[in-house]
């Protein structure tokens, strides 16, 4: 504040001008508003010039600490003296400047006997030092001016406090330790961030106790309340939890009956969809029996007319009597008959339904098998296939029947991508690293839509030609293996199909052990 009173213009004119007849009503303008005990205007000589206080006007303050270190300090200063008539004053003063030199000296005494009183209600003692020791506050106002050695030992304690004061056995000493070995009083000291000061307050034990008697009684009684309605909450709550749980127990049961029920249900339906799915797996293959029985008829046609011929020869021979080169007729029959046998040896295991139990399985035995069941098929329609199988046995755990059933499906459609191609050629590649990998490649068309090619039902034939359900369930056959089967696009046109098998490793062979083991278990 008296930073802002010496930057006033009205002020700094009456400096300037000697005109001091509105000063003092300038000055009774600020006091109240600041809450001040009185505002001072001093000239450079220290002379009075205008107050609130109309009865110090003219008084002359030069030889005063506090005109002097303002006159030559750039700041506020602070001071505070003692009175006359007992007390202090405390003063804060500042310089006024114009245009760089000191005109004056504005002065703001404040008025601290108003903290002074606000202590009367309290039962402790309260004193406050300045940076040299001196009570400069107190609540006994004789304290005032006084050492806090002297301040006590001045006069005979008349109150409680005082007495239990004057029983501390080490009441003059300064250390905190020496007034809790007392059993009367609590002596507290804090450092005032101002002028060095520190407030010291004396506290009786007795007041003390009853101070936290009456907290812990408010606390005690607080949480009492507070347990009662928590208990009442709880009780509320446990009630109605019981009627929830009673409501819940009944839709529970109710609801585990029906889960029952569907589950039966559900167990029914999945062995239906099973059955189902076995014979539209059974009808695939019968379809594709069919497709390949011209081819099979073709391929049969050839060794009975050559059956026919070395009869007929084997006839004429004998009758001319040269029975060797009978029989040798009769042997190139029975190898006709071998090789027919085994064209419908191989479409009656096709025929046939997969195993439900797995087994350990040679993919290239595999591979070579479905060849030749459709090799009467690749020769008819004059498509070149190029194999590269490895010459070690390439082994999975899975299903002979139902491996051949994929391989199969496979070539037929490779066999019918190809139909439009001048020169029709299947590739077949085996491999075997860390799974078992067969592709099959071909050279026609490619597929429009990837995303759709396993679903059922889904093909791209005239209506007739097939029924949509050979990839999707050879993609239901190679995941129940453990395996995938993928297509995409070849960058050199046409369409690659990739079944991908977990090799026979030691873990393979650890779990086909234990099922061994287990179908053993079960015979006995």
């Amino acid at each position: 504040m008296p930073q802002l009173l010496a930057r006033d213009p009205a002020l700094i004119g009456a400096l300037n001008s000697g005109d001091y007849a509105q000063s003092s009503a300038r000055l009774l303008s600020f006091v109240d508003e600041i809450g001040a005990a009185s505002l001072v205007l001093m000239d450079t000589d220290g002379r009075i010039v205008a107050a609130t206080n109309r009865e110090r006007l003219g008084e002359n303050q030069r030889s005063q600490r506090s005109f002097l270190d303002a006159l030559r300090s750039n700041s506020t200063v602070f001071t505070v003296y003692e009175r006359d008539e007992g007390g202090f004053s405390f003063t804060y003063s500042r310089r006024i400047d114009d245009s760089g030199l000191g005109v004056g000296v504005v002065a703001v005494e404040v008025d601290l006997a108003k903290l002074e009183r606000s202590w009367a209600g309290i039962s402790d003692a309260v004193m406050v030092l300045d940076s040299e020791g001196r009570a400069i506050l107190a609540t006994e106002p004789r304290w005032r001016g006084r050492l806090e050695a002297d301040a006590l030992a001045l006069f005979e304690p008349q109150t409680a406090i005082e007495r239990a004061l004057r029983g501390t056995p080490d009441w003059s000493a300064l250390t905190i330790d020496a007034y809790l070995r007392g059993d009367g009083v609590m002596r507290q000291e804090v450092r005032v961030q101002f002028q060095g000061w520190r407030i010291i307050s004396f506290t009786t034990f007795q007041s003390v106790r009853e101070r936290v008697n009456a907290i812990l009684a408010l606390e005690i009684m607080g949480f009492a309340i507070l347990l009662a309605g928590l208990f009442w909450v709880l009780s509320r709550r446990s009630n109605v939890a019981a009627r929830m749980f009673q409501l819940e127990s009944a839709e529970l049961r109710q609801l585990n009956r029906r889960l029952q029920q569907e589950v039966v249900e559900r167990k029914k339906v999945e062995k239906d969809l099973e059955v189902a799915e076995q014979t539209v797996a059974q009808t695939s293959k019968l379809a594709a029996l069919g497709e390949m029985s011209a081819a099979v008829s073709h391929e049969l046609n050839q060794p009975l007319a050559a059956m026919k011929t070395y009869l007929a020869g084997a006839r004429l021979l004998i009758a001319r009597e040269r029975p060797e080169e009978a029989v040798v007729a009769v042997q190139r029959i029975d190898g006709l008959i071998d090789r027919m046998g085994a064209i419908t040896k191989q479409l009656k295991s096709y025929a046939r339904k997969g195993k439900d139990n797995l087994e350990p399985v040679d993919v290239k035995d595999a591979v070579l098998s479905s060849l030749s069941m459709m090799e009467p098929q690749l020769r008819q329609r004059q498509v070149a296939i190029a194999r590269t199988l490895p010459d070690h046995p390439v082994m999975i755990y899975g299903d002979r029947m139902r491996l051949e059933q994929v391989i199969i499906n496979l070539l037929r459609n490779a066999l019918d991508a190809t139909k439009m191609a001048a020169e029709p050629s299947v590739e077949i590649l085996l491999a075997q690293g860390d799974v078992a990998r067969l592709s099959v490649r071909d050279n026609g068309t490619g597929i429009q839509d990837l995303d759709e090619l396993f679903e059922p039902f889904y093909t791209t034939k005239q209506a007739g030609d097939g029924t949509g359900l050979g990839l999707a369930i050879s993609s239901g056959i190679v995941n129940d293996f453990g395996g995938r089967l993928t297509a995409r696009n070849s960058d050199k046109g046409g369409a690659v199909f990739e079944v991908e098998l977990p090799i026979l490793g030691p873990d393979l062979d650890l779990d086909l052990d234990q099922e061994l083991n287990q179908n053993i278990e079960v015979a006995e």
